[in-house]
């Protein structure tokens, strides 16, 4: 709970019975005497009071009216990827070879004439109670990033925050999932962050956090390379930290067992022990939004129209995944797979088939790359629209109470958005000039 959040909300309504509710809620959570929670309720008032009238233009938020949670932020889909153009807008031009505004898995810079591949990725924010669980995927998932820049990994790197009223045990918990990955890889964890989440601010014993990984490359296979002619070839997924928690939050526990393998990596691996990675022109991993997300991603970057077969798709997802994902009416094009998706000269896919099939992981053909724009899917012989929803499959009962349909002032919050992203390149703008002045 944010006592911060809760504090200031109070204060802005005059509550007059502030203090006292506070202390009620920190009561619901800590076994102290009311006393003291009364004195943690006025300090944080007096905190909150004295931080929310900044004198200062440095100090004073930019605002736009829109909260993530309204605008789909996080949820992969159409206002989240809204939201990454957005960054990268405020990032403005970089010198390198990769950056945000690709919309890739990872940045790319030159470094000693190698390109150095630096990925980061966040925990997935329902496995706050299973710390393994969380470490693991999210460390494979920073790993998978590097890969498909067709970097070879080298180092990860952890942040990890947990709140004030959690289990000291979580940190270690955690540490354990993700050198799981790094043991079994050979790609050790070499630093990091622990941090408790709000320090006093926050109370209750949610955990968070994120894994970086950092790899070198001689070739790239970023998506922009996507030509019309090539292939798109497919590996098996079973998924991870959406796949999991869905099994977790629908009482089908079992399921997550399907997830814990690294048959991606070994995929990958093959591919670099073959010499294949300079035939291949973009690799990604399917995660954000599922294929449907993915697909709207590469045809952006590269200005080309994807074309896949569902059946193909369907045939190599985990049966048992996939049998939960149906049972729960999901939409499996919709959510993270976990699976590698390469784009490539179609002289070149028997090689990579064999490649990766010789290392036990199952991949095969599943569309194609034409000229055009956007995604389209072939259903029994049918061409139908691929573009991805406003938010990815709802995949745990909270989800399909909030939905996936756009919201009616879509149009109006992106407006909010833009006017955001524009005041916030327009704050840096002033700073660096102030302080280049000075």
């Amino acid at each position: 709970m944010d006592l911060e959040g809760y504090a200031k909300r109070g204060i802005l309504h005059n509550d007059r019975k502030l203090k006292e509710k506070l202390a009620e809620r920190i009561l619901e959570i800590k076994n102290i005497p009311r006393k003291h929670a009364l004195e943690i309720a006025g300090a944080v008032i007096v905190e909150a009071k004295a931080t929310m009238n900044p004198k200062s233009a440095i100090l004073k938020p930019i605002s736009c009216g829109v909260t993530m949670g309204e605008f789909g932020v996080g949820s992969r889909g159409a206002g989240d990827f809204y939201t990454h153009e957005k960054i990268a807008e405020v990032i403005g031009k970089t010198s390198a070879v990769v950056d945000s505004s690709h919309l890739d898995d990872s940045g790319v810079v030159l470094a000693g004439g190698k390109y150095l591949v630096v990925t980061i990725d966040g925990m997935h924010s329902r496995l706050s109670d299973f710390p393994f669980l969380a470490g693991f995927h999210v460390a494979r998932a920073a790993l998978r990033d590097v890969y498909v820049m067709g970097a070879r990994p080298v180092a990860l790197l952890s942040d990890i925050h947990v709140a004030d009223d959690g289990d000291v045990a979580k940190i270690f918990d955690h540490i354990a999932g993700i050198t799981t990955v790094s043991e079994l890889t050979g790609i050790p964890l070499i630093t990091g962050s622990t941090l408790r989440i709000g320090g006093d601010m926050v109370i209750g014993e949610r955990m968070t956090g994120g894994v970086g990984a950092v790899g070198v490359a001689s070739d790239l296979t970023a998506r922009i390379q996507a030509k019309p002619g090539d292939v798109i070839l497919m590996t098996e997924g079973a998924g991870g930290g959406t796949v999991s928690t869905t099994a977790l939050y629908y009482g089908m526990h079992r399921i997550v067992d399907e997830t814990i393998n690294l048959k991606f990596i070994d995929a990958c691996e093959a591919l670099f022990g073959a010499d294949l990675i300079g035939k291949i022109h973009a690799m990604t991993d399917v995660t954000n939004g599922g294929v449907r997300g993915d697909a709207k991603e590469i045809a952006r970057t590269a200005k080309v129209k994807l074309v896949f077969e569902e059946e193909k798709l369907r045939s190599l997802v985990n049966k048992k995944v996939l049998a939960m994902l149906d049972k729960l009416e999901i939409d499996y094009l919709g959510v993270s797979l976990d699976a590698l998706l390469v784009i490539a000269p179609p002289e070149y896919a028997d090689e990579i088939l064999e490649c990766v099939r010789n290392k036990g992981v199952s991949i095969d053909i599943v569309g194609k790359v034409e000229n055009g724009e956007g995604a389209e899917l072939i259903v029994k012989g049918e061409v139908h629209d691929f573009t991805p929803r406003f938010r990815e499959s709802a995949y745990t009962p909270i989800k399909k109470l909030v939905g996936e349909k756009t919201p009616k002032n879509f149009d109006a919050m992106k407006k909010a958005v833009d006017k955001a992203a524009e005041l916030a390149v327009e704050k840096k703008s002033r700073i660096v000039h102030r302080l280049k002045d000075s």
